[in-house]
């Protein structure tokens, strides 16, 4: 059974993005799921001096260990004034010190969301062109508009955009 995290890329409580991973995540057929939330990972602000006076934090290396040995990852981005949020950013900066090539060739199911219509559109390009440089593979993508809409219940409730979500799922099955 392949081995995949599901994370969102936020640290708010209630996390769209978190919410939108699980579930696309749930998705996928004969999973072992580790479903994570970035409110887990106890990490400083990155700074040059942090590193230089502290080493690397453990949660750092413990979540760049938990990539490094999984089959894929989905992961959804919340858009923050059109890029990450400064949670995942500051995550995704420790990492990458540790790790440049952080993703190793992992598939990455790459997801956004948002309560607007574009869903979070300008934060996938950003990963989509940042997460290749960190060894990411990404064999499929997909961004839900109008999360509020789209999503209750636990749930993607609109059918046209649920039937694509699968068909990128399915995409990403055949990478892991």
């Amino acid at each position: 059974m392949k081995k995949i995290i599901a994370l969102g890329g936020s640290n708010s409580k209630e996390s769209i993005n978190k919410q939108f991973a699980h579930y696309a995540s749930g998705l996928i057929e004969e999973a072992d799921l580790i479903k994570l939330d970035l409110n887990d990972f106890t990490i400083p602000m990155y700074g040059i001096d942090e590193e230089k006076e502290n080493g690397m934090p453990k949660d750092a290396e413990n979540l760049t260990k938990l990539i490094q040995n999984t089959d894929g990852i989905v992961i959804s981005l919340a858009e923050h004034n059109g890029a990450y949020t400064a949670a995942f950013k500051n995550v995704f900066d420790w990492i990458s010190r540790i790790e440049a090539k952080v993703f190793e060739t992992t598939p990455v199911l790459l997801l956004s969301t948002s309560p607007g219509g574009r869903g979070g559109a300008s934060v996938m390009q950003i990963a989509l062109d940042r997460f290749p440089r960190h060894g990411a593979t990404i064999p499929a993508y997909f961004s839900l508009p109008n999360f509020y809409d789209n999503f209750k219940d636990g749930k993607l409730v609109n059918e046209e955009l649920l039937s694509e979500l699968k068909e990128k799922v399915k995409l990403f099955e055949g990478a892991i």
